[in-house]
């Protein structure tokens, strides 16, 4: 029998052997040229689309639905650049969880108390946040572009901060509040309730800070300084406590965190302290008063504290009967409807929200991906600590450690569990977390380990 001789097949033959990159995998690890422009540029646009709300001001953009048309055009263009590059999509382990979220809600839609109100909660809101998450985490790449977004909610967070001002000063409150006289909103979008207006300037706060205590232009600092406080004065016009409890949350952060560094850092620590102390006697008295009421439940003239108080015994006595399957999401109000009667009223406290509306797996779930998150950039401001060139990047990353810290606070106090605040803040610390990585030359993952002694 003759001698069979094997030869190599073509190249193109072996198609179907070709290595093929994961799907799921840390942003990190799926960057490599920074690309993404189209994708960044919608980006940019959602961004102060969701903040700005200029549908509110011209009515004849609803139609166009912008919101929607950014975040597809972001969406499909990174998918694209991915595919044609041979790129995995960046799937996070804190995004998966994400995933799960979104799935344990959509299979508790059969037994929801009004499966097409969960339906849409679903599919607007939260299917709206949970792209905004993957988008930051996946789409900001560089540290360049997560200073351009840094600017530019500094920048989105002056006209929402004003026109609380203007409210304020031209006597627009909302007719309803006859005891205490508070301002009505901003637009129609996230901050068009008061008290969710005050968490997102407490939120963006930090931002302007960050770019403070990094700059060394004159006048950039200037700027920085009357942007922080009319963001300040726009949290207190509010008359919101949530608000004054996230304000609150900033100094301490930011002193305990500045007084144990040399330099200017320290000086500043004393300075803020001296300026909080030169503040509180300039408070209005009705602002004094509403402040004192969280303690004293029972001393609220208007009634909301007890009525909160009242909805979280309800919220935990509805979670001690059902803590499995909930509600189902988006439907706290229908459940607590059943336990103290029919106020037809949210609870406001994200947590309880969670475990009411998809119960303790659901609030599991969110626990984990809330701590996951702030774990990885609390990581990286350890790692960035020792690291006197990457100053600009150690504040940035640590401005938004303390935004998460604002919001695990303040969410006791608002019922947002499936609106974009957390999503928002989360996804730029995800991005800021896989841009450290990749300025450190750390292994992916390695901010979810302990922190290790980097030489400047």
């Amino acid at each position: 029998m003759p001698d069979l001789q094997m030869t190599a097949p073509p190249a193109d033959s072996l198609w179907w052997a070709r290595d093929r990159a994961p799907l799921f995998v840390s942003p990190a690890a799926s960057r490599g040229k920074t690309g993404g422009s189209v994708a960044f540029g919608a980006l940019v646009l959602f961004v102060c689309i969701l903040i700005l709300n200029p549908q509110a001001w011209f009515p004849v953009l609803k139609p166009l639905r912008i919101a929607l048309l950014t975040s597809g055009v972001a969406a499909a263009s990174l998918l694209l650049e991915r595919w044609r590059d041979r790129k995995p999509l960046g799937f996070s382990s804190e995004m998966v969880i994400c995933c799960l979220l979104v799935a344990w809600s959509f299979m508790t839609l059969p037994l929801s108390y009004w499966p097409a109100g969960s339906l849409a909660t679903l599919t607007d809101a939260y299917m709206k946040a949970v792209m905004l998450f993957w988008l930051l985490a996946n789409v900001i790449t560089t540290e360049h572009r997560l200073r351009v977004i840094r600017t530019l909610l500094i920048v989105c967070s002056v006209p929402v901060a004003v026109t609380a001002l203007s409210n304020f000063v031209a006597g627009r409150f909302l007719p309803d509040d006859k005891v205490v006289a508070r301002i009505t909103g901003y637009g129609q979008g996230l901050s068009a309730n008061l008290n969710d207006l005050a968490l997102m300037l407490n939120l963006l706060l930090p931002l302007t800070i960050a770019l403070f205590l990094s700059s060394t232009s004159k006048l950039v600092r200037l700027f920085c300084v009357a942007v922080i406080a009319t963001n300040i004065l726009g949290i207190i016009v509010t008359f919101s406590r949530g608000g004054f409890l996230g304000l609150a949350t900033i100094v301490v952060v930011y002193v305990l965190q500045l007084i144990r560094r040399r330099g200017a850092d320290r000086i500043w620590a004393f300075a803020l302290v001296i300026a909080a102390a030169l503040a509180v006697p300039m408070l209005p008295s009705e602002y004094v008063d509403r402040l004192a009421t969280v303690k004293s439940v029972d001393a609220d003239p208007t009634g909301s504290s007890q009525a909160r108080w009242r909805d979280s015994v309800a919220a935990a006595e509805f979670v001690a009967q059902h803590p499995i399957i909930g509600a189902g999401i988006g439907m706290d109000f229908l459940a607590l409807n059943q336990i103290r009667g029919n106020k037809w009223l949210k609870v406001h406290n994200v947590y309880l929200e969670y475990a009411v509306d998809l119960g303790l797996p659901g609030l599991a779930l969110f626990l984990t991906l809330l701590y996951r998150v702030f774990k990885g950039v609390r990581f990286a401001r350890k790692r960035l600590e020792g690291v006197p060139s990457q100053r600009q990047l150690f504040l940035l990353v640590q401005a938004l450690e303390t935004s998460l810290i604002v919001f695990a606070i303040c969410g006791f106090f608002h019922p947002i569990a499936y609106d974009l605040f957390f999503y928002f803040i989360g996804g730029l610390a995800l991005a800021a977390c896989a841009v450290t990585q990749q300025t450190l030359s750390v292994p992916p993952g390695a901010l979810m380990s302990e922190p290790i002694r980097t030489n400047a």
